[in-house]
């Protein structure tokens, strides 16, 4: 049987967008945070955010991403641009619709 443990993103500075992440999800940056490696909600159910440094950047869009939901999404989309995020897109498909932003190492994620 497989469980699912991480959710790992490639970064420059683990640190720094475990930081990101922390703020933008409520979560604290679990302790032993460096710039090569830090997690977040590590003590809460459910996976871990992982954050591991790589020496290569993004140079695609990504294949998996996060898709996290607001109850007032313009609120929470311009929270996350004040604390770095980028707006990429807006989207109103098959009865869905979402925004697509990214992280500051570039991986997107949307909030729908």
């Amino acid at each position: 049987m497989l469980t699912l443990e991480h959710i790992t993103f490639d970064c420059a500075d683990a640190a720094e967008l475990a930081g990101f992440w922390s703020r933008a999800l409520g979560m604290p940056v679990d302790d032993g945070a460096s710039v090569h490696v830090a997690t977040i909600g590590a003590a809460s159910p459910g996976p871990t955010f992982m954050f591991l440094a790589v020496d290569e950047s993004k140079s695609a869009k990504n294949r998996c991403h996060l898709d996290l939901t607001a109850d007032d999404r313009a609120a929470e989309v311009k929270r996350l641009v004040e604390l770095g995020a980028t707006y990429l897109s807006e989207h109103d498909e098959w009865g869905h619709q979402w925004i697509v932003l990214r992280d500051p190492s570039g991986n997107e994620f949307c909030v729908a």
